[in-house]
């Protein structure tokens, strides 16, 4: 069977050196805490803990976006999507992703997600459509600001972090109701 990775396709388009992402919750590759599924799955909604490194030099802002290429969607589902998070933020606490007005470091930018809210949403993969994966993807940008209008869908967000991406890390979590 063909697994598709976003991630790895982009990589064709342009090469981004290595960072690392990880989680004290959950390591790569397994499955995530019942607090990070979504809360119509018996979850909370609350996004991980996250820690990044290896920040290429040069690096003036992070992008964050959590998205499942396994979604009955054709298109995939972005469950999180995140920028203009300070260079010298290196980690998010559980629950980063609220939603309160406190919750992100100051400055940081919350897109909507595909249900609409600017917030993190769990995993909650529909019955028979097998275990999915959750990319929790970091990229170190070359600017400080990206320009995005308000509102704008966490793909306009992919669009715009690709040409100014300097460094890229990617955990990935899984979750099955199968």
């Amino acid at each position: 069977m063909f697994e598709y990775d976003p991630y790895a396709e982009l990589a064709r388009l342009k090469d981004f050196p290595a960072m690392t992402l990880t989680s004290a919750e959950f390591e790569h590759g397994q499955p995530l805490p019942k607090e990070c599924w979504g809360s119509g799955m018996g979850g909370a909604d609350r996004s991980p803990q996250l820690s990044w490194s290896g920040a290429p030099e040069g690096t003036r802002s992070f992008a964050l976006s959590v998205f499942d290429p396994d979604a009955p969607t054709g298109s995939g589902y972005w469950h999180w999507a995140v920028y203009d998070i300070d260079p010298s933020v290196t980690s998010l606490d559980p629950d980063a992703g609220n939603g309160a007005p406190d919750s992100l470091p100051g400055g940081a930018v919350t897109l909507p997600n595909e249900a609409r809210s600017e917030r993190y949403i769990g995993s909650a993969p529909p019955a028979t459509t097998g275990t999915h994966r959750y990319f929790y993807v970091i990229d170190a940008l070359d600017v400080s600001h990206l320009e995005i209008a308000p509102g704008s869908t966490p793909a306009v967000l992919g669009f715009n972090r690709h040409f100014h991406s300097l460094g890229r890390g990617i955990l990935i979590g899984t979750a099955s109701s199968d």
